[in-house]
């Protein structure tokens, strides 16, 4: 029998925990050759795109894809490694928000520093609150920074966050602002042009720069490559084909992919993180 997982029983099936424990699995399966995580393909046409995101994993005991249309709800579909029984169809917005969060905190736990409690937060859309718990999973946060254009929107997210999380969620006037004093930076948004100026932030910090999975889509500037010590993708192959955020840095030769570590390495002990 084929399960059908409405997004809503997802929910009620997976924590926070639990995706950062499954996600830090996957990426060591990778480490190890263990696993199989094939780069999005994209097919478009003006305004309307399908996407298809696929992989494999043994040591899990599941196969399967992701496939999503436009800007619609995707849909997860999943078979016994095996026997290759089709065994669920799963709704993907919220596993997907999961799934990038849960991501996000594996970063963060690996190469944050230890003591940091401090977040500022871009992006407030359908991911924004997930990365900010995502974060908030691994590291002992005592204040948060907001920044956004949309005044309301900002208000509602300091407001729900705050509860949330039992800490001050503060809007903050400017980008730069939002910036000053912070130790964890999480960016998650649809920008075409980088959020702030590289210049601005400080020695020690930690960014998740998550948005950028398009050649369109840009949060960061050159100056916060070249600033960074230790940059680390999801995958160089993903990032090669749609890292809006690092293709401007290879092209003015900041950076070059082979030398970019994956989450994977990092995650296996194969390639250093934070050392200071």
């Amino acid at each position: 029998m084929v399960r059908y997982l409405k997004g809503g029983e997802v929910e009620q099936l997976l924590d926070m925990s639990q995706a950062i424990a499954l996600m830090e699995r996957a990426f060591r399966d990778l480490a190890d050759g263990a696993a199989v995580d094939s780069p999005r393909r994209r097919s478009r046409m003006p305004g309307k795109t399908v996407h298809i995101m696929q992989a494999l994993a043994p040591r899990m005991g599941v196969a399967g894809f992701k496939a999503g249309y436009s800007r619609g709800p995707g849909l997860v579909h999943l078979y016994d490694y095996e026997s290759g029984a089709y065994e669920a169809m799963i709704e993907s917005d919220w596993l997907g928000r999961m799934r990038t969060a849960a991501t996000t905190a594996v970063a963060t736990r690996l190469m944050a520093r230890e003591d940091a409690s401090v977040v500022a937060c871009f992006g407030l859309g359908r991911h924004g609150s997930f990365q900010l718990a995502a974060v908030s999973a691994v590291r002992k946060i005592s204040r948060v920074q907001v920044y956004g254009r949309n005044r309301e929107r900002v208000s509602g997210f300091c407001s729900s966050m705050s509860q949330r999380l039992g800490v001050p969620v503060e809007a903050m006037a400017t980008a730069q602002k939002a910036l000053a004093g912070a130790d964890i930076v999480n960016l998650i948004t649809p920008s075409a042009t980088p959020l702030f100026d590289g210049a601005w932030l400080e020695p020690g910090q930690h960014v998740n720069a998550a948005g950028s999975n398009e050649f369109n889509r840009r949060e960061i500037d050159l100056e916060t490559i070249r600033r960074s010590d230790v940059i680390v993708v999801d995958s160089r192959e993903v990032a090669q084909a749609e890292s809006g955020d690092l293709l401007p840095a290879v092209d003015a030769g900041l950076v070059q992919w082979e030398q970019l570590a994956s989450l994977a390495d990092i995650v296996a002990g194969r390639r250093a993180a934070r050392t200071s």
